[in-house]
C-alpha cells in the first residue's frame, strides 16, 4: 500500500483556463509588458473602483517600493512598519535610504497597534505602512485618524488581502496614497511572481508607471507594437526593472475572475478548522468582524496555548505528512533590523510572546473535502 502522500503548507489553485491563457500568451510572440498586463491593470480596476488607478509590477516589494518613492521618501526620512510582516515592508524603506520604525502589534489581529505607533512619530515621520495580516483589513478608519493626526502618508500593505473588504468597502478603495497587492504563487490570486499597485493619485500613478520602467518617458508596449517608426524616447529618472509580463499577466486575468470563488473555498475551509477545533489548547483566529466585512483569508494561523509547544506540533504535524509554516519571525528578531535600530525582545512584548506560539495551517483553495479531513485530523492527533 503506497504512503498518504505530503500535504504542502500551499498549492497554487491553477486550473486549464490559466494553462491555455498563458499558452496563448506565449504563441502570440508578446512576452513582455503587453496587450495583457494592460488588460489586467484595466479589469483589476474595474473589479477595485472606476476611479483607482492600478500599475502592474512583477511583485509586491517593487510595488511597495515604487508607491515610497513615488511620496518622495528618502534619506533622512522615517516610515512606520509593524515588526509582524515580511522583511520587504521594511527592505523597500532602505531601498530609498529611510528608516523604517518599527512598531508593535495588536494581540488578537496581529495588526499594527496605532496606540503604540503614536509613541514611535517624530518630526521625521513621513507615512505609515499597515499591513493587513493574514487577510483581515486594519480599520481603516483607525488609519485615517492616525494618518491625519500626524499629517502622514499611508501605504498599504494588502499582499495578504485580495479581495478583503472593512466597513462597507473593497481593500484598495480607501483615502490611501497606495495600496499594493501580491500575486506571489502562495497568494489568494498568482500570476506566479507578480503584484499590483492601485492609487487614485493620478501624479502618482504616472510616476510609478515611468520608474517601473527604467525611467523611461513611453511606455514600452506602444513602443514595439507601432505600425509607424517609434524608435525615439527620453529617459528622465534612474527608473527601476519592475514591469509584469504578459504571460503572468494572462494567468492574473484569468484568476481575477475566480477571486471570490477561491476566496469563498478558503473561508470555507477556516470555518471548518475553526469548528473542529474549539475544543483543543489552541487560540484560534478572528474572522472580520462586521456582518458587511470579508476576510481574505490568505492564512489560517492558530497559536498554542500553555502545555503545547509550537516547534513540537509543527514536527508531529509533519510527520504526520501535514505542512505548516510561520507567519511570521518578527523584524526585530532577524539580525539585520535587530541590530541596526539595537531592538530587544521585549521592546515588542506581543509580537515576541506570540510569534513562540504561533503556526499557518495549509489552506489553499485547492485543497479537497479529504485534504481538510486529514489536516483537521492531524491537528487534534497533534493536540493531544
Amino acid at each position: 500500500m503506497s504512503e498518504v502522500p505530503f500535504l504542502p503548507f500551499a498549492r497554487p489553485d491553477i486550473t486549464e483556463a490559466e494553462v491555455s491563457a498563458a499558452a496563448d500568451a506565449i504563441r502570440s510572440g508578446w512576452l513582455t509588458t503587453g496587450a495583457n498586463a494592460k488588460a489586467f491593470e484595466q479589469e483589476f480596476s474595474e473589479f477595485l473602483a472606476p476611479d483607482v488607478t492600478a500599475i502592474a509590477v512583477n511583485s509586491a516589494t517593487a510595488g511597495l517600493h515604487l508607491a515610497l518613492e513615488s511620496l518622495g521618501i528618502g534619506a533622512g526620512d522615517q516610515v512606520i512598519v509593524p515588526t509582524w510582516t515580511f522583511t520587504s515592508t521594511a527592505e523597500v524603506v532602505r531601498y530609498l535610504g529611510a528608516e523604517p520604525v518599527l512598531v508593535d502589534v495588536d494581540p488578537v489581529t496581529l495588526n499594527i497597534d496605532y496606540d503604540t505607533a503614536r509613541t514611535a512619530v517624530t518630526e521625521r515621520t513621513k507615512a505609515v505602512m499597515p499591513v493587513h495580516m493574514a487577510g483581515l483589513m486594519v480599520a481603516p478608519a483607525a488609519t485615517v485618524r492616525f494618518a491625519e493626526e500626524f499629517g502622514l502618508h499611508v501605504v498599504e500593505d494588502a499582499a495578504h488581502s485580495f479581495p478583503a473588504a472593512r466597513d462597507g468597502a473593497t481593500i484598495g478603495t480607501g483615502a490611501s496614497h497606495a495600496t499594493v497587492f501580491s500575486f506571489y504563487a502562495t497568494k489568494t490570486i498568482t500570476t506566479g511572481e507578480g503584484g499590483m499597485v492601485v492609487t487614485r493619485d493620478q501624479d502618482a500613478a504616472q510616476r510609478m508607471r515611468t520608474m517601473r520602467l527604467h525611467g523611461i518617458s513611453r511606455d514600452i508596449f506602444n513602443r514595439y507594437s507601432s505600425t509607424t517608426p517609434s524608435w525615439q524616447y527620453d529617459v528622465v529618472a534612474p527608473g527601476f526593472k519592475y514591469n509584469l509580463t504578459d504571460p503572468a499577466a494572462a494567468i492574473g486575468r484569468v484568476q481575477l475572475g475566480r477571486a471570490h470563488e477561491m476566496r469563498d473555498k478558503r473561508a470555507s475551509i477556516a470555518q471548518r478548522y475553526t469548528e473542529a477545533f474549539q475544543d483543543l489548547p489552541l487560540d484560534l483566529p478572528v474572522d472580520a468582524p462586521g456582518a458587511d466585512d470579508v476576510h481574505a483569508w490568505h492564512l489560517y494561523m492558530i497559536r498554542v496555548q500553555d502545555g503545547l509547544d509550537r516547534d513540537e506540533l509543527v514536527n508531529r504535524l509533519s510527520a504526520l505528512g501535514i505542512g505548516t509554516s510561520v507567519h511570521f519571525i518578527p523584524l526585530h528578531l532577524h539580525p539585520y533590523w535587530r541590530d541596526r535600530a539595537e531592538h530587544k525582545p521585549e521592546d515588542f512584548p506581543v509580537a515576541t510572546r506570540e510569534f513562540a506560539r504561533i503556526l499557518s495551517l495549509p489552506a489553499f483553495s485547492s485543497m479537497t473535502g479529504a485534504d481538510v479531513d486529514r489536516v483537521i485530523d492531524a491537528v487534534r492527533a497533534s493536540c493531544r
